[in-house]
């Protein structure tokens, strides 16, 4: 895939060292055991700042989606804000995302309100997977 913002410096170090081009979000899941970890897990949920239509490309949240649906288990995520396009992530693992904010926020307040959101957002969420346990 893309080489990202450094990809001349990925393309040099190619052809003149044998270096391996590998994206940086498989790097970090390699590094953390994320498939490891996934071993004795229900539900997966991830996060970003942003979720947009730029998202699937090769940002963590997708990254952890595509690992999550290797062993199937779904993925939810929270975001800070929910932006363009941001429902393609569906088709990319992400099986539902939700905003920690619900109405007009100034960047400094989501900042120094961002534990009590993400916690409320996180709590909703699984508020609703709870309903939809009980009618299923």
């Amino acid at each position: 895939s893309g080489a990202g913002a450094a990809g001349g410096l990925g393309a040099g170090m190619m052809a003149f060292m044998d270096a391996e081009l590998k994206a940086g979000v498989d790097i970090v899941l390699d590094t953390v055991n994320l498939r490891d970890k996934l071993s004795s897990v229900d539900l997966v949920i991830t996060g970003e700042g942003g979720m947009d239509f730029q998202t699937v490309y090769n940002k963590a949240p997708i990254g952890v989606a595509r690992i999550a649906s290797e062993y199937d288990i779904p993925t939810v995520a929270i975001a800070g804000l929910l932006g363009s396009n941001f429902k393609i992530v569906h088709e990319h693992g992400i099986r539902a995302a939700t905003s920690i904010v619900n109405g007009p926020i100034t960047l400094e307040e989501a900042s120094n309100r961002a534990f009590e959101l993400i916690s409320d957002s996180v709590e909703e969420s699984l508020r609703f997977i709870s309903v939809g346990m009980g009618l299923s």
